[in-house]
């Protein structure tokens, strides 16, 4: 079963009156059917999952057409495969998880609790450009386990993905459980400010202080899923060839445009010429005659080319030193607007003037910083917003712990590309303007879902009756007797 991209039949009016009706509907649904069984749930990841995998060719197209050029492999494998496979994990875990959970220490008080993890009813899920079918898929597989509808806004700039996608959804499932919506700006606005029971974000910090701001107006929990400027420290113990082939390999993923990216490398100073002919030599190796290689994944769209450029310009005209990798006789033709090709590009000398020492490059473009005492670069890494991941190079050693010890990031990884992401049970997010919130898996489940407790009291009294009106004298003296009593512990163990 396919669906060409041009299939417009299914798709949902982007209107505000009809998003409202949508969640409307689905709330309504969620109401009358009451908490999904486990076979229900199951149904939907399947249903959800399967949709993607029978459409992959006409995705995998799309994301082609979009991107100006995106391999199909790295679609493939990125935007479907990687998606759909979580669904086999969730598929055996999910009764585990499902399964209610006994406080230990109730009993013993005489107040057995159960707690049992329930769904919070409609979750939004706002998408990004980037990875724009498995930024989307993975969360609502892990909220539809947690036994949540779900509605979708698709990112408008792959406009042809978005609408193979909103047609391979509509194909499996109704709206009642899974939607996706397309639309431009004034579109994700009015998501946005739809009362979700939760609101999933995934995009820049920029767009997601708004998504916030406009969820907060409805208190409407969020996970924000951000990016940031990614620090490398590549030690003085490493070895510099290694470590620059890795990260140009990372620097280059998805046309560098990834919010796992290395931006600021930190090298030796005495390394960084080493390290530099050693980036540019894993260029030309793994993307030879960059400016015709149909493995390059161009950038997105005009704006984002743009603004790329800008970074790389406002640099050199504030004093630093800007390198193009040379890969072949097209480079002359490079940066070319009409492949939007921008040529692999090292910079040094940043300063703290210029914009790309602040904004996340998102592109084909990495900052080297030499250092010569490590304790430099981690104090300011540390002073610096909290990126979503920090990645280090060289041995497991002392100065690597005081590297995690010291600085602050969403995950860390070392001598590789944001392994910690590949974990299945592991919790990816950020902290502080990387974002907010986890998912992944059990943490997935664990974010979209609600911890129930449940007491069922075997107490000989009612503890209702025994901490409200009359308050006896004598009640009152137990308590300040106790209340001494832990004075006097707590006292004896701060040396008061």
């Amino acid at each position: 079963m396919t669906m060409s991209a041009d299939n417009t039949e299914r798709l949902i009016d982007p209107s505000r009156e009809r998003l409202a009706e949508v969640l409307q509907l689905q709330r309504e649904a969620q109401r009358r059917e009451g908490i999904p069984d486990l076979e229900t749930r199951l149904s939907r990841i399947d249903r959800l999952a399967l949709a993607i995998i029978e459409h992959a060719d006409d995705i995998v197209d799309a994301l082609n057409a979009d991107f100006g050029n995106r391999p199909a492999l790295a679609s493939l494998r990125s935007d479907v495969v990687a998606s759909v496979t979580e669904a086999e994990y969730i598929r055996a875990n999910l009764a585990e998880w499902m399964a209610p959970q006994a406080s230990e220490m109730g009993p013993g008080m005489g107040i057995p609790v159960t707690m049992s993890p329930q769904p919070l009813g409609v979750v939004g899920i706002v998408g990004p450009w980037n990875f724009p079918v498995g930024l989307v898929i993975q969360p609502a597989l892990e909220a539809l386990a947690a036994g949540n509808r779900v509605m979708i806004k698709f990112s408008d700039i792959p406009e042809r993905t978005g609408r193979v996608v909103a047609g391979a959804v509509a194909s499996r499932l109704s709206q009642e459980e899974v939607a996706v919506v397309l639309g431009d700006r004034d579109t994700a606005v009015a998501f946005s400010d739809l009362p979700f029971d939760h609101l999933f974000f995934t995009g820049s910090p920029g767009v997601g202080r708004a998504v916030a701001a406009a969820a907060g107006r409805n208190l409407v929990p969020v996970t924000l899923e951000l990016g940031g400027k990614n620090p490398v420290l590549v030690s003085a113990e490493a070895s510099i060839d290694e470590a620059a082939a890795r990260v140009a390999a990372s620097r280059m993923n998805n046309g560098g445009q990834l919010c796992l990216c290395p931006d600021d490398v930190y090298v030796p100073r005495d390394s960084v010429d080493a390290f530099a002919d050693a980036f540019a030599n894993a260029i030309r190796t793994s993307l030879p005659d960059y400016a015709h290689n149909g493995d390059v994944i161009t950038v997105i769209n005009e704006a984002n080319y743009a603004r790329i450029l800008r970074l790389i310009e406002d640099a050199r005209a504030k004093g630093a030193r800007i390198q193009p990798i040379e890969t072949g006789d097209g480079d002359a033709s490079l940066p070319d607007p009409e492949t939007r090709r921008i040529a692999p590009t090292l910079v040094f000398d940043a300063t703290e003037d210029m914009l790309i020492s602040h904004e996340e490059i998102f592109g084909p473009v990495v900052v080297v910083r030499p250092y010569d005492d490590v304790s430099d670069v981690i104090e300011r890494i540390a002073a610096h917003p909290h990126p979503l991941v920090a990645y280090y190079y060289g041995p497991e050693g002392e100065e690597f712990q005081r590297y995690i010890d010291e600085t602050s990031s969403g995950g860390v990884t070392r001598n590789d590309l944001a392994l910690h992401l590949m974990v299945p049970d592991v919790p990816f997010g950020g902290i502080g303007m990387s974002g907010t919130g986890v998912y992944h898996g059990k943490p997935g489940f664990d974010t979209f879902s609600h911890l129930r407790p449940v007491a069922s009291p075997q107490l000989p009294f009612s503890m209702g009756q025994m901490v409200g009106a009359p308050f006896l004298p004598d009640t009152a003296e137990t308590e300040r007797t106790q209340l001494e009593g832990l004075r006097a512990s707590i006292a004896a163990r701060v040396g008061a």
